[in-house]
Parts: structure tokens; sequence; C-alpha cells
């Protein structure tokens, strides 16, 4: 796993440590999440199963990833997020060496289970702690994002790469080491030097923020409350729907939506034009490896790739303007190229152009849209809120996919951007309202 960038000189030493650690814990997170769909082709075979039977193993792991998103934030506004984030790197490297040994289809099941348990919680837990601990937070977002792009990209190529020459029980218990090394350096991590240095804020007076100001009685000076109750549970729920969050809410799920409807298709569409206009022969079409070669998706690793400098400017542009404001903008860009993306496909300069634009205003979205969560949110209800906008986006945005393969089946790609497009614009209304009619509360 390559280890995220430092982050720049306006960050101090803690805070350079936090987002490096939280950076390298979200590329491992996405790492896992995508070296998954790699390695069913190898479990068909291995356990004398069908591709049914694996979809309902990987669907019970996604789910549990998307779902479990909520109680993680919960748990981040009790206990703290470097303990979540620990504890996540724990469970998702004992996962994987679970599932390398695993001797049976239902071992291998309650393993990727395992596995979309703890990955559930890392991003209630980095996102809150990243947005009340460093004060560049769209910065820090930025690199946190980029840290997710090169799991995102680069994960599943290094896991294809090494199944071509190690077994496949080896490659899993390998990846099960990033996440042991990435926990030793979390250790090392010192929270609280980074979260007194964001108190003090941009005037330096280490005066506490309006969301600091409205701490419920009973919330220590990070936050946590060290308590899980209903009541609790509902109140802070009442506090986040008083300030408008649910309109926050619609959009990261219309953006959850694009975001899963894009890409889960993506790679057999580009490999299906670019098949249209040139002729590319990797390896010997007789070899068995001749699929793992397609050119079509290597230009997709290469839109998920671009995708880090989409990351890079949309935390520069959320430490420059409103978030919200740049949401506006951006979704409507993302629904001029949905709708560019056809008619750039009569040749390969412009559709690699607009695929490549499509990869960085897609990532420039989302440092962008986890500062407004931040913003419209009070700090001592800030892992619930990211539990909530996760549960939008990887939980109701999961349904992308059905969406992406129903109208593909129906009708056409042509028409499947056009969807793509209106689900922007969607986007774009509801970061509007945002603006208009949601309370701004850091």
């Amino acid at each position: 796993m390559t280890r995220p960038a430092e982050p720049s000189e306006h960050m101090d030493a803690a805070e350079r440590r936090i987002v490096t650690f939280t950076a390298g814990s979200h590329g491992l997170v996405h790492t896992y999440e995508l070296s998954i769909p790699i390695l069913l082709t190898v479990w068909v075979g291995e356990f004398s199963t069908t591709a049914a039977a694996l979809g309902v193993v990987v669907t019970l792991g996604y789910g549990l990833f998307g779902v479990g998103a909520l109680p993680g934030g919960i748990l981040v506004d009790s206990f703290g997020s470097k303990p979540l984030i620990l504890a996540c790197l724990a469970g998702m490297a004992g996962s994987f060496l679970l599932v390398s040994v695993s001797p049976t289809l239902p071992v291998l099941a309650a393993a990727i289970a395992v596995w979309g348990l703890t990955a559930s919680v890392y991003h209630p837990a980095g996102l809150s702690l990243l947005s009340t601990s460093i004060d560049q937070r769209g910065t820090a977002l930025g690199y946190h994002g980029i840290g997710g792009n090169l799991g995102i990209a680069l994960g599943p190529l290094a896991t294809a790469l090494l199944l071509l020459a190690f077994d496949w029980r080896l490659v899993t218990a390998a990846l099960a080491l990033p996440a042991v090394a990435v926990a030793a350096y979390g250790l090392t991590v010192d929270v609280d030097d980074a979260g007194d240095a964001a108190d003090a804020g941009a005037d330096g007076t280490g005066s506490a923020d309006a969301g600091d100001a409205a701490e419920p009685d009973g919330a220590s000076d990070d936050g946590t409350k060290g308590e899980v109750s209903l009541p609790s549970i509902l109140s802070d729920t009442r506090l986040l729907i008083a300030g408008g969050f649910l309109i926050v809410f619609a959009f990261v799920t219309f953006s959850g939506l694009y975001y899963r409807t894009f890409l889960t298709f993506l790679p057999d569409l580009l490999g299906d034009v670019l098949g249209g206009l040139v002729d590319v022969q990797l390896v010997d079409p007789s070899s068995p490896y001749a699929d793992q070669f397609d050119v079509g998706r290597y230009l997709y690793v290469a839109v998920l790739t671009v995708g880090v400098f989409g990351q890079y400017l949309g935390g520069r542009i959320a430490d420059r303007v409103p978030p919200e404001w740049g949401l506006m903008a951006l979704m409507g860009v993302l629904s001029a190229l949905a709708l560019l993306f056809i008619p750039a496909t009569g040749t390969v300069a412009t559709f690699v152009a607009v695929s490549l634009a499509l990869g960085v205003a897609l990532f420039t979205v989302q440092p962008l849209s986890q500062a407004t969560v931040a913003a419209y949110s009070p700090s001592e209800a800030r892992g619930l809120s990211f539990g909530y906008t996760y549960v939008g986006i990887f939980g109701i945005g999961a349904l992308g996919s059905t969406l992406a393969g129903t109208v593909l089946t129906r009708a056409g790609p042509r028409e499947l951007f056009v969807v793509l497009a209106v689900i922007a614009a969607l986007g774009a209304l509801s970061a509007t309202a945002v603006t208009r009619f949601a309370t701004r509360r850091d």
C-alpha cells in the first residue's frame, strides 16, 4: 500500500500524523473492499460453489459495511475516534486471516461478515477525528480522500498481480499485514495534541467554536459522552434534524447514488467503447490471463487514480469557500459530463478526456461533501452525523448498482448517463437547499 503524502506545512506535526494515520486506514478499508471481487473468481472453484452463492456472501459483507456505519457513528460519539479506528484495523486484519484459513463456504461468509462489520465503523470514526482535530479541515479531508483513492485504484490491482504468482490463501494472509502496520503507527498518534490546536482556531485564541459552546453537560473535551443510550441517540438525532441535517442527508444520498451508478458497470462500458475504437492486444489472446488485461480495466484504474487530484482539489476548495457552494457547482459539472459521455465516444481522445474528467469531478465532491456534513453538525454529534451520512452513501447509495443494471438491461448506456445527469441535477438542487434552509453549526 502506498503511503499517503505528508500534508502541507500549514498543519503541525500532530495534525500531520493524524492525517497520515487516517489516510492510510482509509486506503486499507477500500483495498479490502475491492480485493473481494478479485478473489471471487478464485473462490468459485476453490469452494465448488456458484456465483449466486458467492453473491450472497459478498452482499452480507457489503451490507454490513453500509448499515454498520450508523451504530459505528454512535460508538464514536461515545468512546472516541481513535479506539474505533484501531478496532477497525484489527478487525479487518483478523477477518482476512480468517479468510486465508477458511475451510468451507460458511466460514468464508463469516469472515467476510466480520470484515464488513469492523470496516463499517471507519468512515464515521476517521471523518469525525479529522473534522474535530484539524484546523485546515478541507485540506485534511482532501489528503484523507487521496488515501482512499489509492486503495480504490491500487488495492485490487495489487491483489490481481499477487494472485498471478501466489496461492490465494497466502495472498489474503499477506493482505492482513498492512492493517497491522498502520494500527501500530496509530498507537503512536496523539489525537489530544491536535485537538487542542484545532480548538485554538484560526485566531489562535484557544476559544471554542459555536459547536463546542453548545456542548451538552457530560460531554468531554473531544465531544465524546462515554455512554450509549437510546435517549442520547434520539436527543442527538433531534439536534441534527433541528439544524436541517435532513437536507444534507438528501445531498449525500444523491452523491452516493451517482457514485455507485457510475462506477458499478464502468469497467464493462469502458471496455466496450474502447473495443470499438482501438485494437490493443496486451497479451496473447489464447493466454489464460488474457481477460485480466482488458484495456478497459486499465482505463478504469486510470479514472480512479486521477480521482487523487480531485480529492486534493476538493480539499483546497473546502478551505477557501463554503463547501456547500462548491457542491452546487460540482454537481452541475457532473450532470454536464454525464450528458457528454456518449457523444464523446466518437474518438479515443474525446472519450478518454471525458472519462478522466468524470473521475476528477466525481472525487472532488467527496472532501466538499464531508466538510459540509461537518459544518452542519455539532461536534458532540459528529460521529452520529457521519454514521447517518454513510448509511446514505453506502446503504441507500448501493441501490445505484441495481439502478445501473436495470437501465442497461432494459435500455442502454445512453439512457444510463441521462439518469446520471438527473441524479447529479437533484444533488445540485439539494446542495442549494442546504445553503438556504439548513443551519451551520461549526
